[in-house]
């Protein structure tokens, strides 16, 4: 039995995505759809996806575009498969983000958050948060995201901060955690220290600057000659290094120099390790306090460490005259300073790798500073080892090799943020006993340890990533033992971009293992890097930004290129932008309303083997016209489909046509299901495009017509029954990718009686939906391929479309003839014939008739009276001339000097491929001249 909406009929005639994405998304939330099982006797098995948080300070960008349909693809697709299935929402708190955005806020009414105290500015933090954060949000259920919304957790939530607390007091207690003066990256705009991580390192324009240290009136006097890209930092300097090989300098081992500027004598030390003789004047000065390297080097000379920097980049009190000066304006400051003492010697330009902080893009610090940190190593080794032994798997494969080098070469992790957004180090310091207590409370009252009230709690916050590391296991209840976490620990997949596979995804790997005794995933699927037409990354400055809302909601121009390049002017936006994407020159104003399902489509049709995948607007134009396809092709179908009977299992087909039907649909379950398995969604979505542009409607339903318009009740009934369950199927299989319009279309469709109340809970069909039946498939793939030959022969000869034609088809044995003559209704309507002849093989060519041969069918087309034989030996004519040109370039090409030798080998090999196939039409239009002259 079946059963149809009251409202099948009257499907209107063209598919408006904002329509039916609006009523079907809340239809989902108002029937639970998304919601996992918690009941004890629910054994299926469980599929879990933990959503990769957007900071609260998010909007949808085409990044996420991406992310979140692979994630809803993979969680409806198992949803359908028979899981209980969770995917896990919620929301980064996102401490520097957010604390940018509101001190942004603070300062244009003229007050900054010391004005208000700690306290305050936190109320203001949390009122924006309610008032503005979270919009992404509702921009990701316009994605169609299928997250069990009810059980989204805020990162600073109260039992998420509480998990968040106990992992660092455990850290703490099993010596992970410590706290010690570190040489560590520091933001001097938003005021806090970096990890290595949240630090982007870009090779930029700069300058190395040569200035002399005057050597000791006691030393014998002189100079030796040092080169920086900082000359600022030489108010710092401990020591000045030399190789203890280079003859140049071994007059000066030991000497010392006078420092220019402040009263210091500065020792020139030897250290094989820091210098290369090669480079600049092989005497390098050392400045332990603000340079990584020379951090290293003074360890080991036992140097001195003199900061000279404030927290706002300012110099302080050891600047000497420069105190004050902001650090780009003392190096303009310190150099002419030394020009004016005649100790400047010149500078030259020099490429170097500038480091910048990911969230502000300011030039960040070396800075001597007391952080907290994580010994990473001991939790690092677990997480590596469970990559290797295969309980956990990175796809693509080839970034196990770079996670395992990270993992390998880890550094010790700084986790304390100078921020008064974030979650709260609990620790407090006693200034009776010095003791610090590390327990997880929000407030403490006294000193574990002695009992005193004099006492205050650690200013900084944890690093955002600290705190998102627990995901997996923080967002289901631990540290308590809950349902949730028994059910929905370890996840199963996480999905998300290989570009935080080491911010994100290996400390998760860490925590996870460490707190749960397990890692948090099985697989770890990495998606590409979403990037213009041209393969540029997405910036403002390029202007080549496209938010996803206007290629689903639609937009003119002018309003897509203000948001990708705000503040230029529109000319050159409209410049910028055109070029980053050529294919927009030819879509008219601006983007149609392309629809949610377009845009999905689109991003699952980009391989996730590479990565960076060019978004094309046009290929999202183009799926939103598959789109047009899938609506018209059940529009058109419906009213043939009354009376269908649609159950579970497939209907009974005896006719070749509908076993040749069932047999492909359930070839194409076997590339849907293998795509979204491999995490090859662009395999599953070309075998699917494919299956039901291809075969189910411009084939099928053209092979249907006949079958309705004759008077067999019988085969009436069979070929309505096929169709229906095919096109029902069809929307299963597609319903992950596109969950819009084919939940829409499904409630049109005959079902099974028992259907659930969304597809999204309807089972996803399996590769034995239907009987294969090989033979009626080698059969039909004839027949097809006969019809296609005649088709080519209509679309080169010209012939009018209303035009029928006399087909002769010959083939030596009597079973093929049987074969075509059984389906003669099918290539009589396909090929619009007025009369169709199957003859056994040997007679001649008729006069004027086209020969074509195909699956072994010679295919013989009588056009003489059809086609216009002036028309045609003008049309041959033309061809000709195209062909042969076309063979002298490729000539030309395959001759020329060192083509064969510089050119790949796979170059050379196509165009003599190509050579090869313009000489054979060459000699087939020949023929085709031939038949143009018995035309006439």
């Amino acid at each position: 039995m079946s059963q149809t909406d009251t409202h099948a009929d009257g499907l209107a005639k063209a598919f408006e995505p904002e329509t039916v994405e609006q009523r079907w998304y809340a239809y989902w939330e108002e029937h639970n759809v998304f919601a996992p099982s918690l009941e004890e006797g629910d054994d299926r098995p469980t599929y879990v996806l933990p959503m990769p948080l957007p900071n609260v300070t998010g909007s949808l960008h085409m990044g996420h575009a991406m992310m979140c349909t692979l994630e809803d693809v993979l969680t409806r697709y198992h949803r359908m498969r028979g899981y209980n299935t969770l995917y896990q929402p919620g929301i980064d708190h996102a401490g520097i983000a957010t604390q940018v955005v509101v001190e942004r806020q603070l300062r244009r009414d003229g007050i900054s958050r010391h004005d208000l105290g700690r306290e305050a500015f936190l109320e203001k933090v949390w009122a924006w948060k309610e008032k503005s954060g979270g919009r992404i949000v509702e921009q990701q259920k316009v994605l169609g995201l299928s997250a069990d919304w009810s059980r989204s957790v805020f990162t600073m939530d109260d039992g998420y901060a509480r998990a968040v607390r106990e992992a660092f007091v455990r850290l703490y207690e099993e010596g992970l955690i410590y706290r010690a003066e570190r040489l560590i990256y520091w933001d001097c705009q938003a005021k806090t220290v970096l990890s290595n991580l949240e630090v982007e390192s870009e090779e930029e324009n700069g300058e190395l600057f040569e200035f002399a240290y005057p050597i000791s009136e006691a030393d014998g006097g002189g100079e030796l000659v040092v080169a920086t890209t900082r000359p600022e930092t030489m108010l710092g300097d401990t020591a000045v290094a030399v190789h203890p090989d280079d003859d140049r300098y071994k007059h000066l081992h030991g000497k010392k120099l006078q420092h220019p500027f402040v009263d210091r004598l500065v020792p020139v030390i030897t250290d094989a390790i820091l210098v290369d003789p090669e480079f600049g004047t092989g005497a390098v000065k050392v400045t332990p306090a603000h340079d990584f390297n020379d951090f290293e080097t003074g360890q080991r000379h036992d140097l001195p460490l003199i900061n000279i920097l404030d927290l706002d980049g300012k110099l302080n009190e050891e600047g000497g005259p420069f105190a004050g000066l902001d650090r780009f304006e003392a190096r303009k400051a310190v150099k002419k300073a030394l020009k004016d003492k005649g100790l400047a010697r010149g500078s030259k330009n020099h490429r170097l790798m500038i480091p910048r902080s990911d969230r502000t893009k300011t030039v960040v610090e070396p800075m001597l500073s007391t952080q907290w940190f994580v010994k990473t190593k001991p939790l690092a080794e677990p997480a590596l080892e469970a990559v290797r032994t295969g309980k956990t798997k990175i796809i693509p494969e080839e970034w196990t090799k770079t996670y395992e080098h990270w993992m390998t070469n880890i550094l010790d992790w700084c986790i304390s943020r100078q921020l008064w957004w974030g979650h709260r180090i609990p620790a407090w310091f006693c200034s009776d006993c010095d003791h610090i207590s590390v327990i997880n409370v929000e407030t403490l009252e006294a000193c574990t340890k002695c009992g005193s009230k004099d006492i205050k709690q650690d200013e900084d916050v944890l690093d955002t990533w600290f705190s998102s590391g627990l995901w997996p296991f923080g967002t289901q209840g631990w540290p308590d033992e809950t349902p949730e976490l028994k059910r929905f620990y370890p996840a199963s997949d996480l999905e998300t971009g290989y570009d935080i596979l080491f911010f994100w995804v290996a400390r998760m790997m860490m925590m996870g293992i460490h707190f749960m005794g397990e890692p948090p995933f099985k697989r770890i699927l990495l998606h590409p890097l979403v990037v213009d037409e041209t393969g540029k990354k997405m910036s403002k400055v390029l202007g080549n930004v496209i938010d996803p809302l206007d290629l689903i909601h639609g937009a003119d121009f002018e309003t897509v290129v203000t948001k990708a390049m705000p503040g230029a002017s529109l000319e050159e936006a409209m410049k910028k932008f055109k070029k980053s994407y050529p294919s927009t020159a030819k879509m008219g104003k601006g983007f149609d309303a392309y629809g949610t399902d377009a845009v999905r489509w689109t991003m699952c049709s980009y391989s996730t083997l590479t990565k960076r995948v060019p978004l094309s607007p046009k290929r999202i134009e183009s799926n939103r016209f598959f789109c047009n396809k899938i609506w018209n092709a059940t529009r058109f179908a419906l009213p043939y489909l009354e009376g269908a009977t649609v159950s579970e299992a497939a209907p009974p087909a005896t006719t070749r046509i509908n076993k040749w039907m069932l047999t492909r649909l359930s070839r194409v379950c076997e590339t849907a299901i293998a795509g979204v398995d491999a995490f090859r969604f662009d395999e599953s979505t070309i075998g699917l495009y494919r299956f039901f542009w291809g075969e189910l409607c411009d084939w099928y339903l053209e092979l249907c017509k006949p079958v309705f318009a004759g008077d067999d009740e019988a085969l009436k009934s069979e070929t309505r029954n096929v169709l229906a369950f095919c096109l029902e199927r069809s929307l299963r299989l597609m319903h992950p990718f596109m969950p819009f319009i084919t939940e829409e279309l499904w409630h049109r469709l005959p079902r099974p009686d028992d259907s659930p109340v969304s597809i999204s809970l309807a089972s996803y069909p399996e590769a034995g939906v239907a009987p294969r039946d090989e033979a009626a498939e080698q059969e039909m793939d004839a027949v097809m391929a006969v019809i296609g030959a005649v088709r080519t022969v209509r679309s080169e000869r010209e012939v009018h479309p209303g035009a029928t034609i006399h087909v002769v088809l010959r083939h030596p044995e009597e079973a093929t003839r049987e074969l075509l003559t059984a389906e003669r209704m099918a290539i009589e309507t396909l090929c619009k014939t007025d009369q169709l002849e199957v003859q056994p093989s040997g007679a001649d060519r008729p006069a004027g008739a086209a020969l074509t041969v195909a699956a072994g069918v010679e295919v013989l087309v009588l056009l003489k009276g059809v086609v216009d034989a002036e028309k045609e030996a003008a049309r041959v004519e033309r061809e000709i001339n195209k062909t042969e040109k076309n063979i002298a370039a490729l000539e030309k090409k395959l001759s020329a000097k060192g083509f064969a030798e510089r050119a790949p080998a796979e170059v050379v090999a196509e165009t003599k491929e190509q050579l090869v196939e313009m000489k054979e039409r060459r000699r087939l239009l020949d023929e085709a001249k031939a038949l143009a002259a018995e035309l006439a």
